[in-house]
């Protein structure tokens, strides 16, 4: 009997390791989105399957989900039920650019764990005397929900525009296949408890734990939701002294020119120098905090195959430097922004170049609000 309890006891640590770490589950970091911009499908795979591994809200979804099924036949359809659902929101909100707020998403992902539990306690019957609702259409309901969570989270990367729809699926694939093997692990655990005379207890501590970690959960989000400029990522104290000191370098270097470039919200632009082979010129630019793709880099003059080098490709809000170009032409950045709303730039030079000819600049000083336009299709995919 005791060592039967002992077993509960750490299946039930197991579940809480779901949910102990970040507060907000399937972020990305630096280190995966660097990953996924240098390209390739089985990179989209594995990031998807770690996603989906760290994603302790869909995990502990799923781990509600087996306690009523007790046949093989009942895990596949309900399962499938859940990947068709967030698979169709997946793909279909990521290719056509469709974003909700993230935090938001999260807090009804949170809010299904608590459903989820419920339901396997009997709540419905027992504390509402109501018949519960169709678990097989609110699994499937609630995976297009889990669907645009993960949509939500993948759209905060740069995206091919040529291969956009297999770098879904490819993530995607990457997604089941971490979720089958979390699923392997929950299921040898919970059948190994199934034959034991204590499973009712245990499923009804486990339940009720999954209901009171879905509700903090919940607030947590809420709280991000209410608390976090702009619906970015939470950020540490030290971050807002490190954003001080850069803007106050911005604003003491001795620009020769200030540039404001507008990026229309999900659209793309950039901006061009014209340098001549051998010179050098230095420049720093900064959002008002939101991250944006960019490619810095060059064209050679009277090229017309389209090639372009890359000096350096990331997601920042902000970056600075010098280049001493190597060949006389066309010398810029190309910015890409996956928001909701347009994200205005300020770009300041100096050194060795010459200014486009439609572009509106004044010095810096002076404010600028024209944006400038300018078009660079070979780049556009990554």
């Amino acid at each position: 009997m005791l060592s039967v309890i002992k077993q509960s006891q750490w299946l039930l640590a197991i579940v809480g390791l779901l949910f102990v770490g970040q507060v907000f589950g399937h972020g990305m970091s630096e280190a995966e989105k660097q990953t996924i911009i240098e390209g390739g499908n089985l990179r989209y795979i594995w990031i998807g399957a770690t996603h989906m591994l760290s994603g302790y809200d869909h995990l502990a979804f799923v781990f509600g989900i087996i306690f009523f099924l007790t046949k093989f036949k009942e895990i596949v359809k309900y399962i499938t039920a859940f990947t068709v659902g967030h698979s169709i929101t997946l793909i279909f909100a990521t290719f056509n650019a469709i974003q909700v707020n993230y935090f938001l998403v999260d807090a009804v992902i949170a809010l299904s764990v608590c459903y989820i539990a419920f339901h396997n306690l009997d709540g419905f019957k027992k504390w509402l005397n109501v018949k519960s609702p169709n678990m097989m259409v609110m699994i499937f309901s609630l995976g297009l929900i889990h669907g645009l969570g993960l949509s939500t989270r993948l759209q905060q990367l740069p995206l091919s525009e040529d291969h956009l729809l297999m770098n879904i699926i490819s993530f995607n694939v990457g997604i089941e296949l971490g979720q089958i093997s979390a699923l392997a692990v929950m299921l040898f655990l919970v059948a190994a408890f199934r034959k034991s005379n204590l499973f009712k207890s245990f499923s009804k501590a486990a339940n009720t734990f999954l209901i009171i970690a879905g509700a903090y959960l919940f607030l947590m989000q809420m709280h991000g939701y209410e608390h976090v400029a702009n619906t970015g990522e939470l950020v540490s104290g030290e971050e807002p002294v490190q954003q001080v000191k850069k803007l106050e370098v911005f604003q003491q270097s001795d620009w020769k020119n200030t540039i404001s470039v507008t990026i229309p919200a999900r659209g793309d632009k950039e901006y061009k120098l014209h340098v001549a082979k051998g010179a050098t010129f230095e420049y720093s630019w900064e959002t008002d905090g939101v991250e944006l793709f960019y490619d810095f880099h060059g064209e050679p003059k009277g090229d017309t195959s389209g090639y372009f080098k890359s000096f350096k490709k990331s997601t920042s809000s902000h970056e600075s430097g010098s280049l001493t170009t190597e060949f006389t032409g066309t010398h810029g950045w190309y910015w890409k922004n996956n928001t909701q709303s347009p994200v205005i730039i300020t770009l300041k030079t100096k050194g060795e170049y010459q200014l486009p000819d439609l572009d509106k600049v004044m010095q810096q000083a002076e404010p600028l609000q024209t944006p400038v336009s300018t078009t660079h299709d070979s780049i556009d995919s990554l």
